[in-house]
């Protein structure tokens, strides 16, 4: 189970960054006392625009972020007391980690493996299965710099779940990718919670989150504004559609409202 208790994150603000929001405000308040809690062997969503709050607050639950106040608890590890302990519960995957462009898929999945602590054999083990799925193995030996999108989304998903990690956190994971990609990453995610593991996905793709996600949080301008199942989000606003649903709820919380 995973506990998101009052968290905010501030970030200061220099005058080129206040220069490029067009705001005189020093700081920016990311993420607005947000509280929820993901259960054990979900698909878990945040729903929001782009800049809503979701990857900060998905960085703050990777230990990559630090909360300015609130707490984070993974199966009772502190994110910022624990975080060693929690990176070796988690996967966090994000369009922002690149891959170095002169190495091979092969050779980034043994380096990543070996850095989780597993031997070489677990390594292999893991590599056949999620090289297979994913269509890894005709390209393993390229360089990273010479795959399409698609592939290098692939070979990023595969690295990150090496060490075949208890809770997955996927960051907007099919952003810019085919339909076809697309399709067989959502596949994965179902098939990860088949298997019993957690899965956090954030997006702004409303068909996507429609499809996927037992639960779904939406977030708009860093505050938690709606969270529950599709038939519940639809209930609350009258609606028929996660889309409708979403826009319902920003014209009542958004900046503009």
């Amino acid at each position: 189970m995973i506990e998101i208790d009052h968290l905010t994150k501030i970030y200061k603000l220099n005058k080129k960054q206040q220069k490029e929001m067009k705001t005189k405000d020093t700081i920016k308040k990311a993420v607005d006392d947000v509280s929820l809690t993901v259960n054990a062997g979900e698909i878990f969503g945040l729903l929001g625009t782009n800049g809503a709050g979701k990857t900060t607050t998905l960085r703050c639950l990777a230990t990559l972020l630090k909360p300015t106040q609130g707490q984070i608890t993974v199966d009772g590890l502190d994110v910022v007391k624990d975080s060693e302990g929690v990176r070796r519960k988690i996967s966090f995957l994000t369009n922002d980690i690149k891959m170095d462009p002169q190495f091979s898929p092969d050779y980034l999945f043994y380096f990543f493996g070996r850095l989780h602590g597993m031997d070489a054999a677990d390594i292999e083990s893991r590599k056949k299965e999620l090289f297979e799925y994913f269509g890894i193995s005709e390209f393993k030996d390229k360089k990273v710099e010479e795959l399409s999108t698609g592939m290098k989304q692939k070979v990023s998903i595969a690295v990150s779940l090496v060490h075949d990690p208890e809770i997955v956190i996927f960051d907007e994971p099919t952003n810019g990718l085919d339909i076809v990609t697309a399709r067989a990453v959502l596949d994965y995610l179902k098939k990860l919670k088949d298997e019993g593991k957690t899965v956090i996905v954030s997006t702004h793709v409303m068909s996507e989150a429609q499809k996927l996600c037992d639960r779904i949080a939406i977030i708009i301008d860093g505050r938690l504004v709606a969270l529950g199942t599709l038939d519940e989000l639809e209930a609350q606003t009258q609606t028929s559609d996660l889309e409708d649903a979403f826009f319902e709820f920003y014209k009542i919380h958004g900046k503009e409202a």
